[in-house]
């Protein structure tokens, strides 16, 4: 169960390449408790794919990179190698003791990662997240909490957000417009941007289920501690 001052980290990443092998240049998050308060934001920009215009070229929204590269120039996101991002992410989880990162499809967001990190490093390294940190699911939360709500159906079908099976959708676009009751709101599909309207989804969750289990995997998603966690975090890797 989630406690009011549990320190939260909400991540989000975009991609390029495929969907089975994506590899991620924009990492956005932000540490947050369930009194809405947040503790620390970020916007990192992977150098190491960012830079490779040919990579760039297959992202789903390569229209927006002029919108980043304005980003970088007025400092609202920073350009750095895949390895300065890693440690980033490694040092505020130390600072703020996050033992949670939630993503909205955390499955997709925790495969990208991982992916871009043994894409990287030729998969001497293999996982993102420091090892303890678990994987919450704000797609996962949602369907438990949204599923039975006759508002929300209701909201999705005036409004035609329902798949082929006449089954509600639950992308977060969707869940923002309605608890903001704004079906005008488009996502931004850029990290830190999509962090901001997901981290306001789990803490609508948690306020209609207190003791929800929004878990992505019942263990953290790497190894036990030893070989892996004590090398990379040691050598700096």
């Amino acid at each position: 169960m989630i406690k009011t001052k549990d320190k939260i980290l909400m991540i989000d990443c975009e991609t390029t390449n495929t969907i089975d092998d994506p590899i991620v240049y924009d990492v956005g998050l932000e540490v947050f408790d369930l009194t809405g308060r947040t503790y620390d934001s970020a916007s990192y920009i992977n150098s190491d794919i960012f830079e490779d215009e040919n990579l760039m070229a297959t992202a789903y929204y390569a229209e927006k990179i002029p919108i980043y590269k304005e980003q970088i120039e007025k400092g609202e996101s920073t350009l750095l190698p895949w390895n300065r991002i890693k440690w980033q992410v490694y040092d505020i989880c130390k600072e703020h003791n996050c033992k949670i990162a939630v993503a909205h499809n955390a499955r997709f967001d925790s495969k990208s990662l991982n992916y871009t990190q043994r894409y990287i490093t030729t998969s001497q390294y293999r996982y993102f997240l420091p090892y303890g940190v678990v994987w919450w699911d704000t797609l996962k939360m949602a369907k438990e909490t949204l599923k039975n709500n006759p508002e929300y159906r209701l909201f999705c079908l005036e409004n035609g957000y329902v798949t082929s099976r006449n089954q509600n959708r639950y992308t977060a676009e969707v869940i923002y417009r309605f608890l903001r009751n704004n079906i005008n709101f488009n996502e931004a599909h850029r990290g830190l941007d999509d962090v901001r309207i997901e981290k306001e989804i789990f803490r609508y969750c948690v306020s209609v289920k207190p003791d929800i289990d929004g878990r992505l995997y019942t263990k953290p998603y790497a190894p036990k501690e030893g070989a892996w966690h004590k090398h990379w975090w040691n050598t700096g890797a």
